[in-house]
């Protein structure tokens, strides 16, 4: 058993922190193509939300930090109820499949089922929407990797049911967790794959996206775009802020993409790593209405909540 040190917490603060800044660094170029090399975003900037606020992809992640608190193991029916309330307050993005399935899940059908079943119908629906918002599975098991696993596949499967969706999660967080308890990047990534025992998509993208260049990356809202642009930026930087300055700058689903780079490096380097100005400019209302807004302390106190 590994214990809770300095610098294990350091870096469970900076999954947490390093997701939220990822998604607000790459809220303002959502949608934009690629940024060319000589003209790359450099800070945070004001987009269609302030200058440093988080979006739906850290609202979700807080949905399901909440349900970890509440229940463990797991349970797939209060997580529904947490996303079906999210929904219910008009959030101003949502992905097409999740607002599906919520819209039918706050009518009373059972979100699992459904995901399942808008499978069969659509079977190449394979959105970054279960990806974005796993990271706090990491933070509640990051000693626990059959327990993350587990939880990281339930979690997913609640709107997302396309193994590609649910592998992601699974290996993201696994990554994580083993970059959380010391491993260095490459190793992390190795070990994370056998432990998920190579899925085949998944493992094909990762293992991959070192060598890509930057131009070969889509970056698009599917989830094996979403996953090899986020290692792809882990594993070509060497630092927290050059990680999300290369991911969101690669265009189109930014603020997906940086939000798991940021959770990964985040675990990679720490809270400390962390430019402090952009600690600084993050911000976000949660929950939505509650006029109550969260800033990097709360994102470290939810990291010590979950690690217990």
């Amino acid at each position: 058993m590994i214990e809770l040190s300095p610098q294990i917490q350091d870096r469970l603060r900076g999954a947490a922190v390093g997701a939220a800044l990822g998604d607000a660094f790459g809220m303002p170029l959502e949608f934009l193509p690629p940024r060319p090399l000589r003209e790359l975003v450099v800070e945070m900037q004001h987009g269609r939300l302030p200058a440093g606020h988080f979006t739906d992809d850290t609202e979700m992640a807080l949905a399901l930090a909440e349900s970890l608190l509440a229940h463990r193991p797991l349970n797939p029916a209060d997580l529904t109820g947490r996303f079906v309330s999210w929904y219910e307050s008009n959030p101003d993005d949502i992905g097409i499949q999740t607002s599906t399935i919520l819209r039918r899940a706050s009518r009373g059908e059972d979100a699992l089922k459904v995901a399942t079943e808008l499978l069969k119908t659509n079977p190449d629906a394979a959105g970054n929407g279960s990806l974005m918002r796993c990271w706090p599975v990491t933070l509640a098991y990051w000693n626990d990797l059959p327990q993350l696993m587990e939880t990281s596949a339930l979690q997913s499967r609640v709107t997302h049911a396309h193994e590609d969706c649910v592998n992601a999660c699974v290996v993201a967080n696994l990554v994580m967790a083993l970059l959380v308890q010391g491993d260095e990047i490459p190793a992390a990534i190795s070990q994370a794959l056998e432990l998920a025992e190579h899925p085949l998509n998944v493992t094909e993208r990762v293992e991959g996206a070192p060598r890509k260049t930057r131009n070969e990356l889509p970056n698009s809202g599917w989830v094996l775009h979403t996953l090899e642009s986020a290692i792809w930026g882990l594993t070509t930087t060497d630092n927290f802020k050059d990680a999300i300055i290369q991911v969101a700058n690669l265009g189109h689903d930014t603020d997906t993409a940086a939000t798991v780079a940021g959770a990964l490096a985040g675990a990679a380097y720490g809270l400390s790593a962390i430019p402090i100005e952009w600690r600084k400019l993050l911000s976000g209302e949660w929950p939505l209405g509650s006029r109550t807004f969260w800033q990097d302390v709360g994102f470290i106190n939810l990291a010590d909540r979950l690690a217990g």
